[in-house]
C-alpha cells in the first residue's frame, strides 16, 4: 500500500484521506451535500503527525472538510474545537471562497460551540489526474516584468465580454494579451491568487481585501478570480505563454488569513495551531504585521509551503514566483538565517530551482536586501527611494544615484548578476507613478481608516499643486516628470519591472494603500488611457530589449570587454569630459556591451544643459532613440534621453 500523504484524493472506489494534525487526540473526516453534513468519518490510523484511512463508496467532487479534537489551552497554543470545521490545507479546489461571519471566530476564554459548517467553504474530492506536461520555459534573455492584478487588469476593459472580466479567462483574451505585446513586456506578476478571506475590520467598512494578500488555502485558486478553477489559470498562462510572456505569481506564505488571536478559525488553528505558527502564548509572532506568521522552518509547514509551489508550478506551468515578505520565509527563532530551511528546499528541488524566483527582501522587523541567493531576483526599494528622491530634486544624490543605475553592486556584491536587482519606481503597494508626481501626501480616506493607512514617506512631489488640476503647464510637467522616471527605469542596468497602468497615466487619486479598493480607484480605466505615453514606454522597452549595452547582466567595470577597447561604461557630463559628481544634478553614462554602445543622458536640474555624445565608431552616428521631453539639441530641464550608435542609412 502507498504511503500515506495528506490531502484527499479519490481512486475510482474511495478516497485517500491525510491530514496533518500533529497534537490532535483525534480527528474526523466530514462529508457535505448542501450545506447538510451528512457523515463523519473518524481517522483511526495515524503515522507520525500524519492521521490518514480510506473511506470506500466517496468519488470525485464530493465536498468535505475535517473536524480536530485536543486541548484547549491558548496559553499552551492549542485551540482545538470540533465544533469548528476545518478546510484542508491540502486541499486543491474548494466549493466557494471564503467569507466572514461570527461562527467561524473563536476567542473567548471557552471553546465556542457554534457549529461554523455552513459558513465554511467545503474542499472537493479530487482524482489522481494525470499531471500535465511541464510548459516550456521561455527563452533565456533580457527581461521586463510587469506587474498587475488580474482583477484590477481587465475589469474596465470594453473589449473584454463582461461576463468573465476580472477573473483568468479576461487576462487571457486577446485584448488583454495585445496590451501586453504592444509594450514588449517579457512577463506579468500577478498580485496572489490563492483562496483567501478579508481581514476582520473591512466586512463592516463594505471593503474587500482586493489585493488578497490573506490566504486560506495554499493550493486553491481564489474562485473570484479563477471561478473554472486551476483549468483557467493554466489556461491563461498558457495563452500569455504563447504570446512569448511568462507569468509570475506573487505567493504568500508568510501569513495564513487565520490573523491574530482574534482572527477566524478556518483551517490551520484548529489543526496544530502551535505546529504550523509561531505562538507566543495565546498570541502569536507577527512578523508580517498580518497577525501570525507561520513557523517555515518546521517540517510540516515546510511540507506544506514546497508542495503548495511545486503544485502551482507544475498545475498552472507558472515562470517564477514573487515572495511576498520573503525576509519572513527565512526566519527562525533566533531570526533571519539565508539557509534557512525553505529558502534551501527551492534552491534544491528539480522543480522549483528551474523557475524565476523573486524575493521580497524584508518584513516589519528586518531588512536582508542582498541576502538573498545568487541567481534570485530582490525587489530593490533602494533603486526606488533613490530615485524619487533624486527626481524630487534632492541634493547631493548623484553619486548614490549613478551606483542604483549601475545595478548596486554595492548592495549584492560584485560576484551577483546584475539582473538580481529588480529595479521599480512604483508598485502595487504605494503611488502610481501619475500620483507619485502630482500628491505630496496620500489620500486614502476611502480604506475608512482616517487617512493612517499607508507609507507617509513617499518621495513625491505636486509641482505647486495638490491633485488634479487643469492647469496646463503644470500637467506638462509630470507628464515630463512620468516620461523620465519610466526612462530612468528601463534604462538602468537589472531587471526593470512596470506597475500596472504606469504606462497609461493611471491615477488612483492620491491613494498609496489601495488594498481594500475593488473599484474604479484601482482598476485600470482603458478608455482614459495616455496613448502617446503607451507608445512612449514601448519604445524604451524595445531599446532595452534589442540593445545589449542596455540589458547586459554583468557588473560594470569601466574596463573594456573586446577588443574595441571600448570601456563597458563611462561616466561624463553632458556636455563632455569626465563627470563632475560635486554638480549634482546632470550626468550622461555610455554602455557598450556585444559591440553596441548606447548613451543615457539626464538632467535633473531645472535649466537646459548642453548634450555633446562622445565621438561614435567609425561608421557609426548617434540615433536618439527616445527622449522624455521631446526635444532636440541641448537636454531640456527634468528630462532624459537615450542614444544608440547606428550605422549611416
Amino acid at each position: 500500500m502507498a504511503e500515506p500523504q495528506p490531502g484527499v484524493v479519490a481512486d475510482g472506489d474511495g478516497v485517500r484521506v491525510g491530514i496533518v494534525a500533529p497534537d490532535a487526540t483525534g480527528v474526523e473526516f466530514c462529508l457535505f451535500k448542501g450545506e447538510r453534513e451528512v457523515a463523519r468519518h473518524r481517522l483511526t490510523a495515524r503515522t507520525g503527525a500524519l492521521w490518514h484511512g480510506y473511506v470506500p463508496g466517496i468519488g470525485v467532487g464530493a465536498r468535505y472538510g475535517f473536524r480536530a479534537e485536543g486541548p484547549w489551552a491558548p496559553e499552551e497554543g492549542h485551540r482545538f474545537n470540533p465544533a469548528k470545521l476545518l478546510v484542508d490545507p491540502w486541499a486543491v479546489a474548494l466549493d466557494r471562497g471564503f467569507r466572514l461571519h461570527p461562527a467561524l471566530l473563536d476567542t473567548g476564554e471557552w471553546p465556542d460551540g457554534t457549529d461554523s459548517a455552513p459558513y465554511l467553504p467545503k474542499g472537493i474530492v479530487a482524482g489522481t489526474a494525470a499531471v500535465p506536461a511541464q510548459m516550456a520555459l521561455l527563452p533565456a534573455g533580457p527581461r521586463v516584468v510587469y506587474e498587475a492584478h488580474v482583477r484590477g487588469f481587465t475589469m474596465r476593459h470594453p473589449a473584454i465580454p463582461e461576463a468573465i472580466r476580472g477573473t483568468f479567462a479576461a487576462l487571457a483574451h486577446p485584448a488583454a494579451i495585445a496590451h501586453l505585446h504592444r509594450l514588449g513586456v517579457t512577463h506579468v506578476e500577478v498580485l496572489p491568487v490563492a483562496a483567501g478571506i478579508d481581514e476582520r475590520h473591512l466586512p463592516p467598512l463594505g471593503l474587500t481585501n482586493y489585493w488578497n494578500y490573506n490566504p486560506v488555502a495554499f493550493l486553491v485558486p481564489c474562485p473570484r478570480l479563477a471561478p473554472g478553477g486551476m483549468a483557467e489559470v493554466r489556461a491563461a498562462v498558457a495563452s500569455l505563454r504563447a504570446a512569448g510572456i511568462g507569468t509570475i505569481l506573487d505567493v504568500v506564505f508568510n501569513h495564513s488569513g487565520e490573523g491574530d488571536a482574534e482572527g477566524p478559525t478556518l483551517s490551520l488553528r484548529g489543526l496544530g495551531n502551535r505546529a504550523f505558527y509561531r505562538t507566543r502564548g495565546a498570541g502569536y509572532a507577527n512578523d508580517a504585521g498580518t497577525g501570525n506568521t507561520l513557523a517555515l522552518d518546521r517540517p510540516w509547514p515546510l511540507r506544506l509551503v514546497m508542495d503548495a509551489l511545486r503544485h502551482w508550478a507544475v498545475q498552472a506551468g507558472v515562470a517564477g514566483f514573487r515572495l511576498d515578505l520573503a525576509a519572513t520565509l527565512g526566519r527562525r527563532e533566533g531570526g533571519f538565517d539565508a539557509q534557512a530551511p525553505l529558502l534551501s528546499a527551492m534552491r534544491q528541488d528539480p522543480v522549483l530551482r528551474e523557475l524565476l524566483i523573486i524575493a521580497e527582501p524584508w518584513d516589519i522587523g528586518t531588512y536582508e536586501l542582498g541576502r538573498f541567493p545568487a541567481g534570485w531576483g530582490e525587489w530593490n526599494d533602494r533603486f526606488r527611494d533613490t530615485t524619487r528622491r533624486f527626481w524630487r530634486g534632492d541634493g547631493g544624490l548623484l553619486g548614490e544615484l549613478a551606483t542604483c543605475f549601475a545595478g548596486s553592486a554595492d548592495v549584492f556584491g560584485a560576484a551577483r548578476p546584475a539582473e538580481d536587482s529588480v529595479n521599480f519606481i512604483t508598485a502595487h503597494d504605494g503611488f502610481t507613478m501619475a500620483d507619485l508626481t502630482a500628491y505630496t501626501a496620500r489620500r486614502n480616506w476611502a480604506n475608512g481608516e482616517e487617512n493612517r493607512d499607508g507609507t507617509g514617506e513617499n518621495f513625491s512631489w505636486n509641482h505647486g499643486v495638490e491633485g488634479p488640476t487643469d492647469d496646463p503647464g503644470v500637467l506638462a510637467s509630470r507628464g515630463g516628470d512620468v516620461r523620465a522616471l519610466l526612462a530612468l527605469l528601463l534604462t538602468a542596468r537589472g531587471t526593470p519591472m512596470l506597475s500596472m497602468g504606469d504606462e497609461a497615466g493611471r491615477s488612483q487619486g492620491g491613494n498609496n494603500n489601495a488594498y481594500a479598493q475593488d473599484n474604479p480607484i484601482s482598476w485600470f480605466d482603458w478608455e482614459e488611457m495616455d496613448e502617446w505615453l503607451v507608445e512612449f514606454t514601448a519604445a524604451l522597452v524595445r531599446a532595452r530589449l534589442t540593445h545589449p549595452a542596455l540589458h547586459d547582466g554583468r557588473r560594470l567595470t569601466g574596463a573594456a570587454t573586446d577588443a574595441s577597447g571600448i570601456p563597458d561604461v563611462e561616466w561624463l557630463r553632458p556636455e563632455g569630459g569626465a563627470a563632475d559628481w560635486s554638480d549634482g544634478r546632470a550626468l550622461a553614462v555610455a554602455l557598450y556591451a556585444e559591440g553596441d554602445r548606447v548613451l543615457v543622458a539626464l538632467n535633473g536640474g531645472e535649466a537646459p544643459v548642453p548634450l555633446v555624445p562622445p565621438a561614435p565608431r567609425e561608421g557609426f552616428a548617434w540615433r536618439c532613440l527616445a527622449d522624455s521631453a521631446g526635444a532636440e539639441g541641448d537636454l531640456a530641464p527634468r528630462s532624459i534621453r537615450l542614444l544608440a550608435e547606428a550605422a549611416p542609412g
